[in-house]
């Protein structure tokens, strides 16, 4: 059975606020000694996970009480407002993987590449970010009082979401404002960090953390949904590989990627799931594939955002909801003739990626509020791999775990770093790991390669064909020169049928006006 931290079971421990404050009076030792709070709340290692579990489930929910009624950001809709699904639409909406039909405020801009400083989405996913490291700076903050190894290990579980949000920091922002557990609360602005000194911070704190964590156990074990070596292993690779995006050309650390990427394919514990699709069903968390991921439960974690967006979402037109362990879909998402004609069969064939439900669809895009415009996609499902219904039998919420890091992308990032002249690993191994995954897509070798079809080019469409939908596509795409003004374009970029070229500063998003006003020190990022 896998273990659910995101049951949240923490009563009160006192959430800090990343925006200026004038409530000193508000301190802990202010509060009174009935008061629960951050400095009385821990007294056993019990205590200690409980807090932990509430770090973890920041990324998943966005209240203490369920999917409505008690956000914890205050003015920010409990459904679209969760950190995996405004992520997940920052990282899929902006690229050719992903349009949405509904009208909500501006969430189409995210796709049309329109999106200015006061969009709210892109507001949703600051404040998000910003408040995982402010509930993770605080619980690193009391953890490391304790002597207790558990709670030294839970520590640097805490370290290491923090550098998850840092790093979503860095990818989508740049230059955020920048605490750590020694800023102490109180009223002061947060000084904006540079992307090398982020990078640099949290390239120092992965290297920490790493002997700190246990290396991981077997698939389901009870350290699923934890983060452990492998996991450190996985960011640190993502941090190398888009060394150049954050640090500018010609510093590229290939080099280091491939030795994260060789420590984290040590360890055996990791393997290709023999079903691709075994990834994306109820009971993922039995995939030996995967190495970090986000946590539901159908009965536990109710949200309106994150897994349930993406599966409810994905279903609309035609589409029976119960072929999916659903009560009903929602008819938002599909994708682009982009992504369906990286496929040399688009609708169906030899490889098992190829999701797409066509029945009632146009691969043409004519408007994007139709959602019969695009085919739709069917990879996510909340019945198990073998066609059951989920754990928890709810048809209304999903037991699905969001699959953040899995093995055979690092498979594809190794052969990456290989071709970007990265020593550490060599062609023949690269070759090697990409027929792997191809050998499970096509369930033999004919779609298998050669070394010489091994390129750069060749290996961002196979990232699309294997990891779509699943949050990488803009980075991927910035990565290649490819996300605003490259040569690649896609239906509706730029707001245009055909797609055009965008400019170059939505390579980042812009730091919220909000945020702007209530912090003057800080500075738009440049083009906004």
């Amino acid at each position: 059975m896998k273990m659910r931290i995101v049951k949240i079971m923490m009563m009160a421990v006192a959430m800090v606020s990343l925006l200026p404050s004038c409530v000193n009076d508000l301190s802990p030792q202010n509060l009174g000694s009935q008061v629960k709070n951050s400095s009385n709340v821990y007294n056993t290692p019990a205590d200690y996970l409980s807090g932990l579990a509430k770090v973890y489930a920041s990324f998943a929910l966005s209240g203490q009480y369920g999917p409505a009624g008690s956000s914890d950001i205050a003015g920010l809709d409990e459904g679209f407002g969760v950190y995996l699904r405004v992520l997940w639409n920052a990282e899929e909406l902006t690229t050719d993987e992903a349009v949405i039909a509904w009208n909500d405020q501006t969430i189409k801009n995210f796709h049309w590449q329109t999106w200015t400083p006061s969009d709210v989405f892109n507001a949703a996913l600051y404040s998000r970010i910003m408040y995982t490291v402010t509930i993770a700076n605080e619980f690193i903050r009391q953890s490391a009082k304790s002597t207790d190894a558990n709670v030294k290990i839970y520590n640097a579980e805490a370290r290491f979401c923090r550098a998850l949000a840092y790093w979503h920091a860095l990818n989508l922002y740049g230059n955020p404002p920048f605490v750590t557990e020694a800023d102490l609360p109180g009223a002061f602005y947060p000084k904006q960090t540079t992307p090398s000194a982020l990078f640099t911070y949290i390239d120092n704190e992965l290297k920490a953390i790493a002997p700190l964590l246990p290396a991981p156990l077997t698939p389901g074990g009870a350290d699923y949904g934890h983060a452990t070596q492998g996991a450190v292993y996985m960011l640190q690779a993502k941090l190398y590989l888009n060394a150049e995006v954050y640090l500018g050309a010609g510093n590229g650390k290939y080099t280091e990627c491939l030795t994260a990427l060789n420590n984290l394919i040590a360890f055996t514990q990791y393997s290709l799931a023999t079903n691709y699709l075994q990834n994306f069903a109820a009971d993922n968390y039995q995939s030996p594939e995967l190495i970090f991921t986000i946590n539901y439960d159908g009965n536990r974690s109710q949200s309106y955002g994150g897994m349930d967006y993406i599966l409810h979402a994905e279903v609309g037109g035609s589409m029976n909801p119960a072929n999916f362990g659903l009560g009903g879909g929602w008819a938002g998402l599909r994708t682009t003739s982009g992504l369906v004609n990286k496929f040399a069969i688009p609708v169906s064939g030899p490889d098992a990626r190829a999701q797409f439900y066509t029945a009632g669809q146009s691969l043409v895009i004519n408007d994007i509020g139709n959602f019969n415009d695009g085919y739709a996609i069917q990879k996510f499902t909340n019945l198990t791999s073998t066609g059951g219904p989920s754990a928890s039998g709810n048809l209304n919420f999903v037991d699905t775990d969001y699959p953040m890091f899995r093995l055979a992308d690092a498979y594809l990032m190794y052969a990456e770093a290989v071709l970007r002249g990265g020593t550490g690993g060599d062609n023949t191994t690269a070759l090697g790991y990409v027929n792997q995954v191809l050998t499970r897509a096509y369930g033999d070798a004919t779609g298998n390669i050669t070394a010489a079809q091994l390129t750069l080019p060749w290996l961002l469409d196979e990232r699309a064909r294997e990891l779509y939908w699943e949050g990488h596509r803009r980075t991927d795409l910035i990565r290649f020169g490819q996300f605003t003004n490259g040569t690649y374009q896609w239906p509706w970029k730029g707001n245009v049928p055909n797609g055009q070229a965008t400019d170059a500063h939505l390579n980042l998003f812009p730091i919220p006006s909000t945020d702007l006003s209530a912090n003057p020190t800080l500075k738009q990022n440049a083009g906004y």
